[in-house]
């Protein structure tokens, strides 16, 4: 689980309510069943217009799923190297047939690694690997950022249908102002601002900032799969181990570089 995730998310909640109990003892007023209809069904609404309905199941199921950890972190990147570095020591000894049965255990679930090690062990050269498997990380990048695009999209919808549903109240209020009691103008407009509160509670607490993280992650993955491309190619191209080393380390933070002098053998 991403403890920070959950921790901001439910800080930025746990401010709101905070105001909201620091402020009044009418509790019940910030409640509106008609106005998180409005807010929720318009932008819902919105959504399937915008984008095919499988991609927004897509989404939705995705914003559960920031709450998990990510895969990829730094220390995964530098094992990566040592571990493209270790085939090479086996492509180096025993020649590229070999490295299909050491690399068969590291590519189970990981289809992007697979491919690139079957086409190394097919005979590629470096280069038709690196253009291949470059042209698989930017296309999956792009096939797994349109949430983040629909995200975006709610999160500028959710406001948008809130103001409509404040619009609506404002409407009613003014129709009835001639025959109510003008005294209860004001409770009519506090509930008339309900739901330009709540939608920009979802825009900005949930939806934006999903969109974003689901962004960096998969940006994470794009990171990590051009590096792997990298050294899959050298290794195509039968490069020494060394030589792999600094240039797979030339994409990581100094901090991390892979010590082949260190490495167990």
């Amino acid at each position: 689980m991403s403890i920070a995730t959950v921790i901001g998310f439910l800080g930025a909640i746990g401010l709101f309510l905070g105001a909201i109990v620091t402020s009044t003892d009418n509790y019940l007023i910030f409640l509106s069943a008609s106005s998180l209809v409005m807010v929720c069904g318009g932008t819902l609404a919105s959504t399937f217009i915008s984008y095919e309905p499988r991609y927004v199941i897509l989404t939705l199921k995705l914003i559960l799923r920031i709450a998990v950890s990510p895969g990829i972190g730094r220390n995964v990147l530098k094992s990566e190297v040592g571990r493209v570095i270790r085939w090479a020591y086996t492509v180096q000894k025993s020649g590229v047939p070999a490295l299909e049965t050491e690399a068969k255990k590291s590519t189970r679930g990981d289809k992007f690694l697979k491919f690139g090690i079957d086409m190394v062990v097919s005979g590629y050269t470096g280069e038709e690997v690196r253009e291949i498997l470059n042209t698989t990380v930017e296309t999956t990048f792009g096939r797994n950022t349109v949430q983040v695009d629909i995200l975006k999209n709610m999160g500028a919808a959710a406001p948008a249908f809130g103001m409509i549903g404040t619009l609506v109240g404002l409407v009613i209020m003014l129709d009835s102002m001639g025959a109510d009691d003008p005294a209860a103008l004001g409770k009519g407009l506090a509930v008339a601002l309900l739901t330009t509160l709540y939608g920009v509670l979802l825009a900005r607490i949930l939806f934006l900032p999903a969109a974003t993280k689901i962004l960096q992650r998969e940006q994470i993955i794009r990171f990590r799969n051009t590096l792997v491309s990298e050294g899959l190619a050298l290794l195509a191209d039968k490069k020494s181990p060394r030589f792999i080393q600094d240039k797979m380390n030339s994409f990581l933070d100094p901090s991390i570089h892979f010590n082949i002098d260190k490495m167990k053998r």
